[in-house]
């Protein structure tokens, strides 16, 4: 199946969830989006669209990954509200380099967006071909590459793996 034909239905689907009013105006403005981003963006998305046929990756993505990234989401927001409640705490913001073993796009995508939805962490490069991420954080609790990424990493790490390269190699 064609990755362009894989994105539009996935992101019709999609959409009809956003927009659960089914009427036709909902339905062709669906449509319509769908196809402009399959067109677009369809090659660069999905790059082994067989994979997509595995439901157990749907499985795992809702009830592994979700509740990994909304409690460390959560966490991360309580840490940064006290932060800026008590504004004599100390901060030590900076630039740490940590490393992954994700190697498939998908996944380093995502582990560097869970990053940066995490409040007091944001994502600034992925160097794909040495396996790291350069990563801003709030306060800089090591700047060891082992420690950063055993802090960092590590909680989104392996649930990504579990769901995008374990048991789906071709």
């Amino acid at each position: 199946m064609s990755p362009k034909i894989i994105l539009f239905l996935f992101a019709f689907i999609v959409w009809c969830l956003f927009s659960w009013v089914p009427d036709g105006a909902h339905l062709l403005g669906g449509i319509v989006v769908a196809l402009i981003v399959a067109f677009m963006m369809g090659d660069l998305v999905i790059q082994r669209p067989h994979l997509m046929l595995h439901p157990g990756r749907y499985v795992n993505f809702i009830f592994l990954y979700v509740p990994v990234f909304l409690w460390e989401v959560l966490k991360a927001n309580i840490d940064v509200a006290y932060r800026v409640v008590h504004p004599e705490l100390p901060i030590n913001p900076g630039i740490v380099k940590v490393k992954t073993s994700l190697q498939s796009d998908i996944a380093l995508t995502l582990l560097a967006n869970s990053i940066t939805l995490t409040p007091g962490t944001m994502s600034v490069d992925i160097d794909k071909d040495k396996s790291v991420l350069y990563i801003h954080w709030i306060d800089v609790r090591s700047s060891d590459i082992e420690a950063a990424t055993r802090i960092i990493v590590e909680r989104f790490e392996k649930t990504l793996r579990k769901i995008f390269e374990e048991g789906n190699k071709e």
